[in-house]
């Protein structure tokens, strides 16, 4: 489950972007194995009984950080959209491109091994964020509906990060229909 930041006490929020941006900044210099629960609390002055009291490892920090990161980016583009079904689609799919280019410009070529996390990560959050709207509007099938779509759009958009052949609008357009088609089928 993610949290949306603007939900969380500010006090929370400081100390998790604290953890975050320290080992953003870790990222960029060492390995992730390289990097200790110590080496991120040094960097963020930060002592690890604090650590601990927000994550229980740096892979859950590591989650945390990636689902703040993309929930923040659909949320903005959701407030961008028209309201439809098709325009909030379009959204959810460019706030995926906007994620994943992200998340390639900031690894570096010895970060590739967070690709299968990465992905996993983006499905989950796909998955319950149109859960929630299949839901809310009583949609036959909502669990399967949102795992293939969730599947869909995450393969297509790392597809898309990968080779960067045309735009993000571009994939938005070529993936949409079959995408709207599948939530609509059997309403």
């Amino acid at each position: 489950m993610v949290i949306v930041p603007s939900k969380i006490d500010p006090r929370v929020r400081r100390t998790r972007q604290m953890l975050f941006q320290a080992f953003e900044d870790l990222l960029g210099e060492k390995n992730f194995e390289q990097i200790s629960v110590q080496d991120i609390s040094e960097r963020s002055t930060l002592n690890r009984a604090t650590f601990y009291d927000h994550f229980t490892d740096k892979f859950a920090l590591l989650e945390a950080m990636m689902g703040e990161r993309f929930s923040t980016l659909i949320e903005a583009r959701m407030a961008g959209s028209a309201g439809t079904c098709e325009a909030s689609l379009r959204q959810l799919i460019l706030a995926t491109c906007d994620f994943l280019a992200e998340v390639a410009a900031g690894c570096q070529k010895n970060q590739r091994q967070f690709e299968p996390f990465v992905e996993s990560q983006v499905k989950a959050i796909l998955y319950e964020f149109l859960l929630g709207g299949l839901k809310s509007y009583k949609a036959k099938n909502a669990e399967l509906k949102a795992m293939m779509v969730s599947w869909a759009i995450a393969g297509a958009a790392l597809q898309w990060s990968r080779k960067r052949k045309t735009s993000a609008d571009q994939l938005a357009d070529a993936v949409l229909p079959t995408i709207h088609t599948a939530l609509e089928a059997g309403k």
